[in-house]
Formats: structure tokens, sequence, C-alpha cells
């Protein structure tokens, strides 16, 4: 199979090498180069020409054709690794991109057929298709994100990222696992589109196909959660497909994403959360939510509460409000098992959760 190839490749020089002697005795047809002409326009001459120098460029590629022939096969291999990787919309843009620079190239090449000087307007018109193909792609794919954020901004697709004068709500891995996200969705609190980018779905896929038993279920528990918005939230619902291959940490992914799609970062993440903070970026912090619209305990307030276990500290007993904020009571590490009234001493209220402190009644 590669001495057809080479073969082949050589016919392809040979073809070459014939066009060039054509290509150059059209292109000299042209007053002041009679001398040329003079010789050129004889047969004998003519063919000898075509012979040598088809001959000649035909073995010159035979020579260099495994080169040529593993050049080939690397740029394909390497053309289609890229296209799989790359998101469709990234490569929809690509090609839209790629046409309206050919337009352009067109449109200019008709100016250049005024120049009256031989083989000069050829080799700019090859210049100018391969330069605005390249940057009428590379515009295309850089820009997509704003273009369709401009796009959907004038309401020509229901599936865009930006929902009326909403910003869009881009979730992170620990408030799609979490889960009480789909909930907030479902009352209407949450306006705009909900986006899930791909590289989140990658990774919760990831911890879903876990050894760890514990982290499979969080992962598998994730992709519900998102299964069942999907099925609730219709379009709201988006999965974006850009990536940013430059960056290996899923978090530096998400802020930059948020960034470049004008939206919100949603997330439980305690750390993400401050880094987000530190560069001036909005966050929603689902802890913060659920702190916020969580009862208010005063100081000297009285209530019942089960002792289900010990605290760290010495005689200390840990019992749990309805809406899962833990309460730490003084002296009850004695009465485990047993529901006791307390009354509230103080509070501390952190984006990781509350904590309330307490003591016995009597």
């Amino acid at each position: 199979m590669r001495k057809v190839l080479r073969i082949l490749v050589a016919l392809v020089g040979i073809g070459i090498g014939c066009g060039i002697v054509a290509w150059v005795l059209y292109s000299f047809k042209c007053p002041g180069y009679d001398y040329v002409l003079r010789y050129t326009t004889i047969p004998a001459v003519m063919a000898a020409l075509y012979v040598i120098i088809g001959i000649s460029s035909g073995i010159i590629f035979f020579i260099l054709s495994p080169k040529i022939i593993d050049g080939i096969n690397g740029f394909f291999q390497k053309l289609e690794r890229r296209l799989t990787e790359m998101p469709a919309l990234d490569i929809l843009f690509g090609v839209i991109g790629i046409m309206i620079g050919m337009v352009f190239a067109f449109l200019l090449s008709l100016i250049l057929r005024t120049i009256d000087v031989p083989v000069l307007p050829e080799v700019i018109t090859f210049l100018l298709y391969v330069i605005c193909g390249y940057y009428g792609g590379h515009i295309g794919i850089s820009r997509r994100a704003e273009l369709m954020d401009g796009y959907s901004r004038r309401g020509h697709i229901a599936k865009g990222i930006v929902a009326g004068n909403a910003r869009p709500k881009v979730l992170d891995t620990s408030v799609i696992i979490d889960g009480r996200i789909y909930d907030i969705c479902k009352t209407g609190f949450l306006e705009g589109n909900i986006v899930v980018p791909a590289f989140v779905l990658k990774e919760l896929r990831h911890i879903a196909d876990s050894s760890d038993a514990m982290k499979r279920s969080r992962g598998r528990r994730g992709l519900d959660i998102l299964h069942s918005m999907q099925r609730e939230l219709d379009s709201r619902v988006v999965v974006e497909d850009k990536d940013y291959d430059e960056i290996d940490e899923v978090d530096l992914k998400l802020l930059r994403l948020a960034v470049d799609l004008g939206g919100i970062l949603v997330t439980n993440d305690y750390n993400l959360n401050k880094v987000a903070a530190v560069q001036n970026m909005p966050v929603l912090n689902i802890n913060d939510l659920a702190n916020a619209v969580r009862s208010v305990l005063l100081p000297g307030e009285e209530l019942p509460l089960a002792i289900v276990r010990e605290g760290k500290e010495s005689g200390q007993g840990v019992g749990y409000l309805p809406d899962g904020t833990m309460v730490i009571v003084e002296n009850a590490r004695r009465h485990i098992g047993e529901t006791l009234d307390i009354v509230v001493t103080s509070a501390l209220q952190t984006s990781a959760g509350r904590l309330v402190f307490a003591k016995l009644r009597n």
C-alpha cells in the first residue's frame, strides 16, 4: 500500500510540474515578454519543457514521498483528534467564520484583477484566501460565546445562555450533588437559564464510575438530579460545551466560564466561594441561602431537643434542629438518647453552616 501511495505522490508531482510550466507560459503572455514567447511557442521546445520539468518534479516528489505521506497522515490524525475533542458548536461557528472569510477574500480579489502585472495578482489572491479563511474560522470559534449571547438576547433562539434580562447561573459539581438546587429552581426563586458545563458533567461521570461506594453513590445522585432538572425545567437547563484545554483545574474553568458568559457561579464549595470573592465575581452559595431562610434563634429562647451523640469537648452533647442545624449543649453528655428542654446561649454563622450553642434549662 505504501508503494502505491509513493507512485501516486510521484504522479501528483509530475502533474504539478506540468501545471507550473503551463501557468508560467500563460502568465508571461503579456506585452514586454515577446522574447520569451518567441522560443516557448515552438512545439518541440514546449514539449521538452513539459517532459523535463514534469519528470524532474515527479522524481523529487517520489524521493520525498515517505515524508510527505507521513506528514499528511499525521496532519489528518491530528485534525481528526482535534475535531473529536472540539464541541459541535465550535465546529459550526468555525465553518461559518471560514465561509465569511472566503467571501471577503473573493471581494478583495476582484480589485486585484485590475493589476496588469504577471503572477502578482494570483499570488496575492491565494494569500488573501488563506489569511481570510484562517482568521474567519479563528474569530468564529473564539467569539462563539459572545455571538450566541448577543443573538439570544434578541430572542432568536429558545435555548440560549441568557434568558430575558436574567444572568445565567453556572453550576459546579458540589451544588449538583447536593440536590437542593433542583428544589430551589422549581420554586421559581432562581431566574435565568441554568448552565451546566460539559467538563462538570465529565467530572460527575468519573465520580459515578468511582470504585469507592460513597463517591459512586454521590455521582449517581448528581446525574439523577440533573436528569430531573432537564425533565422538569425544560429549556432552562443548558449544557455548555465550551472547554478550556489550557486549564487543568475544574474550579478555574468554572470561574473562566462564568466570566465569559457574564453569569453567576452557584456553588457549595467554601474554597471556590472564597476564590470567586477575591476576584470580585458574583457567587450564589446554597448554604448561605439555607442559613438565610432558617428560623432565627435568639439567646434565651427555649426549645426541646433530642441529644443524639456526645460532643468534642468534655460533657458536651449534640442534637439537631429539624432544618439540620447542629446544636451543642453543655453538660448534656450523660443525657444521650433523651429529649431535654434547652436554652439558647449563642449562635455562630458561616458559609459552611450554622452552629447553635445552648445549655440545659434546669
